[in-house]
C-alpha cells in the first residue's frame, strides 16, 4: 500500500482517532438504518431449541435476531393492543 493511499482522520468526537484511505471507507450516513432504540438480551436455549431456531432461519433465510424479533413482536403485539384498548 502506497503511503500516500492513507492519512490520519480528523477526531469526530474527544478520544475517535480513525485511519482513512484515499478511496471508499466508511461515510456518513452509509450502512443500514436502524430500527431504533435497541437493547441487547443474552438468551439461554436446550440444543434442540436452538437447531430448531437455526433450522427456521434458514428456511426463512433471516437471521436469528430478525426471527427472533417477529416471535415476540408477534406475541406481544396483541396484549398491547389489548392493554390500549384497540383492536
Amino acid at each position: 500500500m502506497k503511503e500516500s493511499s492513507m492519512k490520519l482522520g480528523e477526531p469526530e468526537r474527544d478520544g475517535q482517532l480513525s485511519m482513512r484511505f484515499a478511496r471508499g471507507g466508511p461515510r456518513r450516513g452509509a450502512g443500514r438504518k436502524g430500527i431504533g432504540e435497541t437493547k441487547k438480551i443474552s438468551l439461554t436455549l436446550a440444543p434442540g431449541t436452538w437447531e430448531e431456531l437455526e433450522r427456521r432461519c434458514g428456511e426463512a433465510g433471516v437471521s436469528r435476531s430478525e426471527l427472533l424479533r417477529s416471535i415476540i413482536e408477534a406475541v406481544l403485539t396483541p396484549e398491547v393492543s389489548a392493554v390500549k384498548g384497540e383492536n
